[in-house]
Formats: C-alpha cells, structure tokens, sequence
C-alpha cells in the first residue's frame, strides 16, 4: 500500500496566511514564508499554496511571495489562484512549483487541462473542486466559492481526470473550517471511482479525523488541512506515528 501524505495547506491574502470557515470570516495568522519553511523541516509530505483571492480579483497570483516560499521549501509544491491559461502555467512553474492547481480557470476555459496536461504533463496539473451541497446534489463552486458554476461535482471530476488531471483535490465547503472531521460522504459520493490520486481537503479537527479519513476510505491518498496545524493543534511527527500505530502506513 501507498504510503498516506499528510498535506498542511497555505491560503494565502494580501501576503499573509489566512484561514476562515466555510470560505468565510479570514482572518490572518502568520507569514507564508516561514510557515513553509518550518512545514518543510517537520514532517509535511508536500505542501499547497493557494492565493484565494487571485481568481475573485481577476489578477494574476503572487509571484514574489510564491518565489520566496519556493526557495525555502524541500518538498513538492503544489500552487494555485487565478491560473486561467497556459501562461499562467507557465510562469508558476517557473517560480517554484512542482505542481498547479486549477479550479476556476478550468470552469472558465473546458479545454485548459487537457492543453497543460500536454504540456507539461498530467503530473503537474492538479483539478482543485470546491464543492458544497445544494437541493441534495454535490455542485462545484469557482472563484473561491462564490460562484455556483452549476456543474454537478461528480460530473466534473470525471470530465477533468479524462481531460487530463493527474491529481484532484477536493475541497469540503461544508466542512471547510468547521473541525467537525473530513467529509467521507462527499469524497465517496464525488470520487470513489477516480483513478487518480485524491486529495481529501476540509474538516480536520483532531488526529483521529486523518486514522477515520484513511480508514473509511483506503484509496484516498492525502489529508489536507489548514488550521489545525497553523494553530499547532496537531503537529505533523505526531499525526504520522498515530497513523503509523493504526496500521496506516506513513511516510517519517
């Protein structure tokens, strides 16, 4: 079995790291480049970065923050927010990163993954879903959850992945935040015949939501979270050897 990564996640606003709840109330808490550099030293597996209000503000992402993080991390990168074309694409991966994460210029532009897939190769581009219930449905939400793209989640994934996504984050709006554990029902509901890898991203609280996330669904291949390991509430060494004791295997 695949060894399980353990992913901390950077939102990024106006240079700073920042965290809400359910994509709402952002407040800020430390600066992205040494929060990176310490996530590099201390067990992350890879690490995202995300400037949430690129797409929103119709600008480009940050790319001298972005640089400066690169330039002290150690471990892959994955980096979105406003990509919406090739160049974009470009320019990230020149900056630093490893991988590029597209969400709302993929909704945008139905042929972007497919052109940088070819490009550069589905290992680098990442689809990143923010999704969140509506009249019992999974929809996809673009421009950091504002918009209702009107696309059913499951749809869509599939689309992506067969377009040429070679990594899909899904994102929990309902969980994002709340600390209340991993949305299981919408991961099995919106990816559990993607035959990529998956990235379950919102909800974490304690430990104990990772060993249920790997549990309840083997095939997920990594836990992404945000605030309980900004705040310290979980640190990362720890996290691994309880998974490692529930038989979940780990990288160290």
């Amino acid at each position: 079995m695949l060894r399980k990564r353990i992913i901390p996640c950077l939102d990024v606003r106006d240079g700073k790291v920042t965290k809400g709840v359910r994509f709402l109330g952002n407040r800020d808490i430390a600066d992205p480049v040494e929060l990176a550099e310490f996530y590099s030293e201390n067990g992350a597996d890879e690490l995202v970065f995300y400037d949430i209000t690129a797409s929103a503000e119709g600008r480009s992402l940050f790319t001298d923050i972005l640089k400066k993080t690169a330039s002290r991390v150690f471990i892959p990168l994955t980096v979105g927010g406003g990509i919406k074309s090739l160049d974009d694409f470009d320019r990230v991966l020149k900056c630093g990163a490893d991988k590029v994460s597209v969400n709302s210029g993929a909704i945008a532009d139905k042929t972007l993954i497919r052109k940088a897939a070819a490009r550069y190769g589905s290992q680098c581009v990442v689809i990143s879903a923010d999704v969140k219930r509506q009249n019992g449905k999974f929809m996809v939400y673009g421009r950091g959850g504002r918009d209702d793209a009107g696309i059913e989640a499951s749809s869509w994934i599939k689309f992506c992945v067969e377009e040429g996504a070679g990594e899909v984050v899904l994102n929990s709006m309902d969980a994002d935040g709340v600390k209340g554990g991993f949305d299981i029902e919408m991961l099995k509901e919106v990816c559990g015949d993607i035959k990529v890898p998956v990235i379950a991203s919102g909800g974490a609280g304690k430990a104990e939501d990772f060993t249920e996330l790997f549990k309840a669904l083997p095939w997920v291949d990594a836990g992404l979270a945000a605030s309980v390991f900004h705040y310290k509430e979980i640190a990362i060494p720890e996290l691994k050897k309880r998974l490692f004791e529930n038989g979940i295997p780990v990288r160290f």
